[in-house]
C-alpha cells in the first residue's frame, strides 16, 4: 500500500507542476499532506514535517547566504570578466551562447556546489539569453546537465556517499570512471551545439558590433522562414529574422522578429526595465577586485577541504562581502534588499520540498519503494548487478535524496551483486550514472535557485529537461559498459 501511494504522491506532484495547475511550492505541501492521511498517518504529519524541516534547515541557511553572497559579488564586478570573455566567444550567435552556457556550467562546478555554479552561469548568460530573444529552458536545461555530470567529482557529494555506504575508497570509484564520465560531459556539449542551431535556426540574424569605433559586423546564423535585410542602426525587415545588438561589456538590447517562429521561453527580450550588468552600475568596486577575488577563491577553498560547514562559510562570507564592499548601513541594507526576491523564492522552496521528502520518509514510503523495486529485479539478472544499479539510479535519484539513494538502496544492491560475484566497486561506479538526471529533481534544492534566477517554470524546465537529462545518463551507463568500467 505504501509503494503505491509513494508512487502515486510523487506522480501526481510531476503532473500537476507539468501541467501549471498549482505552483511548486503549494504541490510540495498540500499533496504530501493529502497522501500522509491517505496513509493513515494524518496524526504524525507535524513530526514528519519537523524532522523534514530539520534536516534541510542548514540547506536552506547555506543557499540563502550564498545567493547574499554571490550576489553581492556580481554587483560589485566580480564576473564581469567572465561575462565579457563568454561574450567574446559567443558573439551574437545563438549556437555559440549555448556551447558557451555549458562549457561555463561545467567549469563552475569543479567547486562541488550546484547552487554556486547555476549562480554564477545564470548570472553571466541571462542578460544574452534575453537580450538575443533565446529560449530559457535551453539555458536551464543544459546548465544542469552539465552540472549533473560534473557533480560526481569526489567532494561534489555522490561519490564520497557511495564510497562510505560501501566502505571503498572514493579515489577507487571516481578514477576508472573517468573516461565514461567524459564521454557524458561531451554528450552534454554535443546537445547544447544542437540545441544551439536550433535556436539559431530560430532567431535568425543578427548583429554585432566589432567595437567601439568599428562598423558593426553583420553574422548570419540563420534566415528563418524568408530573407532579411540588416543596417548599421539595427534595423531588420523579413520574416522570421531578428537584429540584435551587444558589447562584450554586457549592455545591449534585442529585438525579436515579429514571424511565426516559437516565442522564448521566459518572455520577451526586450522586456521594459531589462538591464542586464550594467558596466556603468553604482555597486561596482573597481578598487575592491582583488580582495573580493581572492575572498572567493579562500571561501571556495575552505568549502572543498571542510574547513567549516558550508552554511557557516557562506554565512562568515556574506557578513564580510557586505562590510567591506558596502560599509554604509544604508547600503548594506539595498544589497540585501536587492537580492530578497531570489532569497525568499529559493528558501520557501527548500522549506516546502521538507514537507514532501518528511513524509516520504516518515511514512516508510521510499523503504517500501525501494525494496519494490529491488525484489522486482529477476533472478536472471544478478550477474548483470552493475547495469541494473545503473538503470535504477536514474529514477531512484530523480525521486530520492542522494542520501536516501546511497545509504539506503545502494547496500542492498551490493549486496544483490555479491551474491552473484560482482565487485561492489562495480556497484558503486554504476551508481554515479543518474546524477545527470538527479540534478533536476524537484528534490534538489539547487534546481529553485538555477529556475527561480532564470524566471523559468519548474514544469517548463522538468519537460525541457528530462529526456535529455536521462539521455546523457545512459550515455555515460553505455560508455562504463563499452570501456568496461560498469
Amino acid at each position: 500500500m505504501l509503494t503505491f501511494l509513494g508512487f502515486a504522491m510523487i506522480a501526481t506532484f510531476l503532473v500537476l507542476i507539468m501541467l501549471k495547475k498549482m505552483s511548486p511550492i503549494a504541490a510540495l505541501v498540500l499533496i504530501p499532506a493529502l497522501f500522509c492521511v491517505f496513509a493513515g498517518k494524518g496524526a504524525h504529519l507535524g513530526d514528519y514535517v519537523i524532522d523534514g524541516v530539520g534536516k534541510l534547515a542548514p540547506t536552506a541557511a547555506m543557499l540563502m547566504f550564498a545567493i547574499v553572497y554571490f550576489g553581492v559579488m556580481i554587483d560589485v564586478g566580480l564576473f564581469d570578466p567572465i561575462v565579457k570573455g563568454i561574450l567574446r566567444f559567443c558573439k551574437a550567435d545563438p549556437m555559440r551562447v549555448v556551447v558557451g552556457t555549458a562549457v561555463l556550467a561545467a567549469i563552475v562546478s569543479l567547486d562541488g556546489d550546484g547552487s554556486t555554479t547555476f549562480m554564477i552561469t545564470v548570472s553571466a548568460m541571462y542578460p544574452l539569453y534575453k537580450r538575443l530573444g533565446l529560449s530559457l529552458v535551453v539555458m536551464t536545461g543544459v546548465a544542469a546537465t552539465a552540472n549533473g555530470v560534473m557533480n560526481t567529482l569526489p567532494w561534489g557529494g555522490p561519490t564520497a556517499r557511495a564510497a562510505t555506504a560501501l566502505k571503498l575508497d572514493a579515489a577507487d570509484i571516481f578514477v576508472p570512471m573517468i573516461p565514461a564520465l567524459a564521454v557524458g560531459l561531451l554528450s552534454v556539449f554535443v546537445l547544447a551545439y544542437v540545441l544551439g542551431l536550433r535556436e539559431r535556426r530560430r532567431v535568425g540574424t543578427l548583429v554585432l558590433p566589432s567595437g567601439d569605433d568599428e562598423e558593426p559586423e553583420l553574422v548570419t546564423v540563420g534566415t528563418g522562414t524568408g530573407t532579411g535585410t540588416a543596417t548599421g542602426a539595427g534595423t531588420a525587415a523579413g520574416e522570421g529574422t531578428a537584429v540584435a545588438t551587444a558589447t562584450a561589456a554586457g549592455a545591449g538590447t534585442a529585438v525579436p522578429s515579429a514571424g511565426s517562429g516559437e516565442p522564448a521561453s521566459g518572455g520577451d527580450a526586450g522586456e521594459e526595465g531589462f538591464q542586464g550588468l550594467d558596466p556603468q552600475r553604482a555597486t561596482l568596486r573597481p578598487r575592491l577586485y582583488w580582495f573580493n577575488a581572492g575572498l572567493t577563491v579562500a571561501l571556495l577553498t575552505a568549502m572543498i577541504m571542510e574547513l567549516l560547514p558550508i552554511p557557516v562559510l557562506f554565512l562568515l562570507g556574506a557578513a564580510l562581502a557586505l562590510t567591506v564592499n558596502f560599509p554604509h548601513m544604508p547600503d548594506q541594507k539595498a544589497r540585501i534588499a536587492a537580492h530578497a526576491d531570489n532569497v525568499l523564492n529559493v528558501a520557501g522552496m527548500v522549506f516546502a520540498a521538507a514537507v514532501f521528502t518528511g513524509v516520504l520518509s516518515g511514512t516508510g514510503m521510499v523503504k517500501h519503494m525501494a525494496d519494490w523495486l529491488v525484489g522486482a529485479i529477476p533472478e536472471g539478472m544478478g550477474p548483470h548487478m552493475a547495469l541494473v544499479t545503473g538503470l535504477l539510479s536514474l529514477p531512484l535519484t530523480y525521486f530520492m535524496s542522494n542520501d536516501g539513494f546511497y545509504f539506503g538502496v545502494l547496500p542492498v544492491l551490493a549486496e544483490a551483486g555479491a551474491a552473484h560475484g560482482v565487485s561492489p566497486l562495480e556497484i558503486a561506479r554504476a551508481s554515479l550514472v543518474g546524477q545527470a538526471l538527479h540534478m533536476s529533481s524537484p528534490l534538489v534544492p539547487a534546481v529553485y535557485v538555477l529556475v527561480g534566477m532564470a524566471k523559468v517554470e519548474f514544469g517548463d524546465h522538468t519537460r525541457f529537461t528530462v529526456k535529455w537529462a536521462a539521455l546523457t545518463c545512459l550515455v555515460v551507463l553505455a560508455a562504463g559498459m563499452v570501456f568496461g568500467i560498469i
